[in-house]
């Protein structure tokens, strides 16, 4: 009895199987409508805008925009018109002049689903086998102002998705204008609610001028809104317009006023990570150009740690590294082989990799087929003229090769061997070379020929006992420096005698209780005697 009665509850009910075949039955249609999907996401995140204004919390507008880049892959002309149509009242002239925005041009004026204002249901309700209906979707209520319409915020954040739906359509001179636009609607209404995605405006304005070529055009308006910015403590538009700034400043090759900008602002790295980020890589390209490569080594492998993952933003952190690679390069420092492996990079950072190899064993002629090789990708990349740079270490690296293999070598052929113009900058090269230690050689100018110093065991010198007492020097001096710092306040000992006398005068009072304690004790003996 009592395995079949295990076995009757294993089985499943008709009923149950009929509970599968209907919850199957719902779950299809939901899966097959993906323009549905990304209209209700749009419009929650409406929702979440008109919640953030309500209780004046920025968390909400901030979760809404984190879903940005997601759903700028889903969208659609017909899902931002079934929105537009959603989202504003019969009759809202704010809707219509958006829904005769140009992107909607090859769309029909009206859809019929949505045409009238009764009928603002997101989906019509999925039946059952019995032609029953189960349940039905919330009508979708716009948050409102006090005059009827759509919150400045939630128009605001649909033009932003129409200023992204322009930019993937091509159409870069209308999101230039479309954006432009909204940037002074928002400056005229000033409304503190709506400065997330006033940044975002205003970058992807940058962007879509940046496209055209006329990013230093916008210049003059960054510095005005970065100022209005400073003033209303809006953190988040002054970090995203003081990034803007320096890539327009670095664009047009004006380092000057980029270092001045850098040195005059204090950027707030608490206020938003990827804008830290960017000013990161853009802080560490300008010290990179003004020859302070430590700095900007230090500044781009910031950079590189608190990036974003390589899935999120490839292209970015690709950038990135091949900034790095060549600081690194121009300290004196190889990178190592294992970055070159990662699959993200693997295949962008080809190019440099061929460089790091000529810059390694010190191939001039490599380190120049290379160069000319990818001339195209360096420029794209704007890092032409610091590769430029690494001629000189190649050099080094070469010379030091060649005065360990020859004891003494011709000018001429030394010439050759390096693929210089003529031999007086061969000889210029290697007097420059022995002068700055970089090899330990002499130049036999009558002659024509370089001879280098034979190697002697560094510990039949007196390098190794030098070197010692140097450093034994070092910390003898240290010590005697922070013995010398020491500081003591004046009169302390008088402080401490003081302190001696009060000392003393104490314990003298705790001996006499202790003796008046001892006296009492031997009374209550003797009363115990008795």
């Amino acid at each position: 009895m009592a395995k079949n009665t295990t076995a009757k509850l294993q089985e499943p009910t008709q009923e149950e199987k009929k509970g599968e075949d209907e919850t199957a039955q719902l779950e299809k249609p939901i899966v097959e409508s993906a323009v549905l999907t990304v209209e209700d996401e749009i419009l929650n995140n409406i929702t979440l805008i008109g919640r953030a204004v309500t209780t004046i919390e920025a968390r909400f507008t901030i979760r809404v925009l984190r879903t940005l880049t997601t759903l700028r892959k889903k969208l659609t002309k017909s899902a931002l018109k079934n929105v537009l149509d959603q989202a504003f009242p019969k009759g809202s002239k704010t809707g219509q002049s958006l829904i005769a925005n140009s992107i909607f041009s090859d769309l029909p004026s009206s859809s019929s689903s949505t045409s009238s204002g009764e009928e603002m249901e997101v989906d019509s309700a999925p039946t059952t086998t019995d032609g029953s209906t189960t349940s039905t979707k919330k009508k979708f209520s716009p948050p409102l102002d006090s005059n009827g319409d759509l919150i400045p915020e939630g128009i605001m954040y649909l033009r932003l998705l129409l200023i992204l739906s322009n930019l993937d359509a091509g159409k870069v001179v209308e999101a230039g204008e479309f954006a432009l636009e909204s940037t002074e609607i928002i400056s005229s209404l000033n409304r503190r609610t709506m400065d997330q995605i006033a940044a975002k405006i205003w970058f992807y304005l940058a962007r879509s001028y940046e496209i055209q070529g006329r990013l230093s055009e916008l210049q003059s308006s960054f510095l005005a809104i970065r100022q209005t910015a400073s003033l209303r403590k809006d953190e988040t538009l002054e970090v995203t317009v003081i990034n803007l700034l320096l890539r327009s400043y670095l664009a047009s090759q004006q380092y000057d006023q980029a270092d001045k900008l850098i040195a005059k602002t204090t950027f707030l790295g608490a206020a938003n990570q990827a804008q830290t980020v960017r000013w990161l890589f853009y802080a560490g390209r300008l010290r990179a150009i003004q020859l302070n490569y430590g700095q900007a080594r230090s500044y781009l492998q910031t950079a590189i740690r608190r990036a974003p993952k390589d899935e999120v933003a490839p292209g970015f952190v690709q950038l990135i590294h091949k900034y790095s690679i060549i600081v690194v390069l121009l300290t004196g420092v190889i990178p190592e082989r294992a970055m070159f492996r990662k699959p993200v990079l693997k295949q962008a950072l080809l190019p440099y990799f061929q460089i790091v190899q000529a810059v390694r064993i010190g191939d001039v002629t490599g380190f120049q087929q290379a160069f000319q090789a990818h001339e195209k990708v360096f420029l794209a990349d704007s890092t032409h003229f610091l590769i430029l740079r690494l001629r000189h270490f190649v050099i080094k690296t070469a010379l030091r090769t060649i005065t360990l293999a020859y004891s003494r070598i011709s000018l001429a052929d030394v010439c050759i061997k390096l693929s210089l113009d003529s031999e007086e900058d061969t000889e210029y090269i290697v007097a420059k070379a022995i002068k700055d230690g970089v090899i330990d050689a002499t130049i036999d100018h009558k002659g024509g020929f370089m001879e280098s110093k034979i190697q002697k065991d560094i510990y039949e010198t007196d390098e190794p006992s030098n070197q010692f007492n140097k450093r034994v020097h070092f910390c003898t001096q240290v010590y005697n420096e922070s013995v010398r710092a020491m500081r003591y306040p004046a009169n302390a000992h008088r402080k401490e005698l003081d302190t001696a006398a009060d000392a003393r005068e104490r314990d003298r009072e705790i001996a006499q209780l202790i003796q008046e304690n001892e006296n009492d004790a031997d009374d209550m003996d003797d009363m115990g005697d008795i």
